[in-house]
């Protein structure tokens, strides 16, 4: 793999053996395609996931569906890849010095300087327009929303400065679209809408300080935060909270929503975050922090841990 000039290009740490980017897309544009992480999808289905949670929720909820939801549907996942990819280039403008120093990271875009900051900036504002284009199709409240969303993911990329709780600014900021969402397709924020909310920023603690952990010693050479570094020792017992948080606050959710529409479509959807659940737990059992490539497989198993509760609302959503 080289750029234009034949020099070869420096690999990233955590991207797909053989993915895409490196593949298909032209010498010039892989820079910053790495910059939005478009070689490393797994951030993409994290950010899209709770969105599509929320719209079958909330079409459960209301009773009704639309080819409007549809849209919806389908522009959450260009919105999903577009704004995480603005939030990723975000991310590593402003790391750009912590990355050098960090294995793990060295190797990236700015760092590397394979993309100067101008650039970086205005690769970041060209995604994020596209992504407002997206959101004013949506009503005047979800619009609202989507403009708010954009204090968490500016905040978030400081907070392992200032916090050791960074992995909660990551969820603040990466689940909003459940928010968003629901409010797309009701009109309105509801509390099933808020439930679901903080079972996905439950969800991001346990999948995130997972991922924390393959960089918990450069970190701490370094003095950047996160609940890897927190936990110590005690993460395995941390992750169980975490787990039992989100199956409790999406099982709420499921129930503030459906108790008095369907108790059948009720009972089924509640199959979602159970059986979620599960896969969480699988997770767990497999934690080992000495282990970096297994840390890596278990936060990429995520995709599969959020896309479980999706088949239980679509039949519930038959009912």
């Amino acid at each position: 793999m080289t750029d234009t000039n034949g020099t070869p290009e420096p690999q990233i740490a955590d991207a797909v053996i053989g993915n895409w980017v490196d593949r298909f897309a032209p010498p010039a544009t892989r820079p910053y395609l790495r910059l939005s992480r478009a070689d490393r999808p797994i951030g993409t289905w994290l950010l899209l996931l709770p969105c599509w949670w929320a719209l079958l929720l909330a079409m459960l909820h209301t009773g009704q569906a639309s080819w409007f939801d549809g849209w919806i549907a389908l522009g959450c996942a260009i919105g999903a890849f577009l704004m995480r990819g603005a939030g990723c280039t975000w991310n590593d403008i402003t790391d750009r010095h912590i990355d050098g120093s960090v294995e793990r990271t060295a190797n990236r875009p700015l760092p590397s300087r394979q993309v100067t900051v101008r650039g970086a900036l205005i690769w970041m504002a060209v995604q994020a327009l596209i992504s407002l284009a997206i959101l004013l199709t949506f009503n005047l409240n979800a619009v609202l929303l989507g403009f708010a969303s954009i204090i968490p993911v500016a905040i978030y990329p400081f907070a392992k400065r200032f916090t050791w709780w960074p992995q909660a600014f990551l969820g603040i900021a990466f689940n909003w679209g459940a928010l968003l969402v629901w409010t797309a397709h009701t009109g309105t924020l509801g509390w099933p809408a808020v439930a679901l909310y903080v079972a996905g920023i439950a969800w991001t603690l346990f999948y995130d300080t997972i991922y924390a952990h393959q960089d918990a010693d450069d970190d701490a050479l370094i003095g950047v935060k996160s609940t890897a570094r927190l936990f110590g020792d005690k993460t395995m017992i941390w992750l169980r909270y975490f787990l039992v948080a989100t199956v409790s606050f999406m099982g709420i959710a499921v129930i503030v929503a459906l108790i008095d529409v369907s108790p059948l479509a009720m009972v089924v959807a509640l199959g979602g975050p159970w059986a979620m659940g599960w896969h969480l737990a699988w997770q767990q059992r497999s934690f080992d922090p000495e282990n970096a490539a297994g840390l890596l497989r278990t936060f990429r198993s995520n995709r599969e841990a959020g896309f479980i509760p999706l088949p239980f609302f679509a039949v519930a959503l038959l009912l």
